[in-house]
């Protein structure tokens, strides 16, 4: 029974992190679609790519995932916790993926297991979540909107004599190496949450000792995530790439490159597993206020908001009623 629902666990973390590709695939290449420096399929074939190497470059934020947020119960009764973490966070991705809104598929995993272990009497390790969730998921935004307008006002400043033209095909050229950057950022934090997840349940399960990820989580991990970047998110990017603002090659690349600066320094300096959609959509945001203020959509912008700050506690009802049922079924 147990090893049974261990391979389901590992199923649907699998579904998770596919999702989380598709969902967050607009992360990576909104902008560079949205100025035509990438076609989309090029586009998507590339952040695929940069998603997989992502994943191998470290495994600081799966084990803050892993270890760092709940106290799961041994045997099958943690088993049900974390399924119902992940159909939680599953149900709330769908949802803001239908309804086109970029919303964090982080917090909703996050979400996800705090709900469950309440929902089981189980401990939520608080202090880990304030420090490592709660604190990075204001900080992040804000750093990432005033870094993002200073480095677009650092580069009018650097080409104001130069020609708009060549300026601008100039950087179609650079956002291609600033979406690399931000795919490689995405892959790098995202898949580490699905490796997490699944060491979780490994361990609960009595078939793993420690949080150290073993070489075959990350290869499924990587693969389900870039997978699901593969397949697309079309609905999100038409939401970050042109109904916040309408973004030019320079301000496409001042955004790409500040929000996966902020992606590798919380991963690697941190081990924080910070929001990649809060990041990006946030740099857009400053990129965009530097022309004007005017010239960003504010209610689309506040509709964004609505959701990230919905995220945790509606994925964390979810995967609390997911948990009610599973426990009425398995236990």
């Amino acid at each position: 029974m147990e090893f049974a629902l261990i391979l389901v666990v590992i199923v649907v973390a699998l579904g998770f992190d596919y999702t989380n590709g598709f969902h967050d695939a607009a992360n990576a290449i909104a902008t560079s679609v949205s100025t035509r420096a990438l076609s989309p399929r090029a586009a998507l074939i590339m952040a695929a790519v940069m998603n997989l190497a992502g994943a191998f470059l470290g495994t600081a934020v799966a084990s803050t995932v892993g270890k760092g947020i709940i106290s799961a119960p041994e045997g099958t009764a943690g088993l049900v916790v974390v399924l119902a973490a992940l159909i939680g966070a599953i149900a709330w991705n769908l949802i803001t993926w239908w309804f086109g809104m970029p919303s964090s598929s982080s917090h909703a995993l996050i979400g996800g297991l705090v709900g469950a272990a309440l929902a089981s009497a189980g401990t939520v390790q608080w202090a880990g979540v304030l420090e490592k969730v709660v604190i990075p998921m204001i900080v992040s935004p804000i750093v990432g909107f005033a870094l993002a307008g200073l480095v677009m006002i650092g580069l009018l400043w650097l080409f104001k004599d130069a020609r708009p033209n060549r300026v601008s095909r100039g950087f179609r050229h650079a956002q291609t190496v600033s979406a690399a950057a931000m795919a490689l950022g995405h892959g790098l934090q995202d898949a580490q949450k699905t490796m997490g997840v699944i060491v979780l349940a490994l361990v609960v399960g009595g078939y793993h000792e420690g949080f150290d990820i073993p070489w075959w989580v990350i290869l499924v991990s990587a693969g389900a995530l870039s997978a699901g970047t593969a397949a697309g998110g079309w609905r999100i990017m038409r939401t970050l790439g042109r109904r916040i603002i309408d973004l030019d090659p320079p301000r496409g690349f001042a955004a790409e490159a500040t929000a996966s600066a902020v992606l590798y320094t919380t991963a690697f300096a941190f081990a924080a597993p910070i929001s990649t959609t809060q990041t990006i959509t946030s740099s857009i945001l400053g990129v965009g206020a530097t022309k004007r203020l005017s010239a960003v959509r504010w209610n689309v912008a506040g509709n964004i908001v609505v959701a990230w700050v919905l995220t945790l506690p509606m994925a964390a009802l979810m995967a609390a009623l997911s948990y009610w049922v599973l426990h009425f079924l398995l236990l």
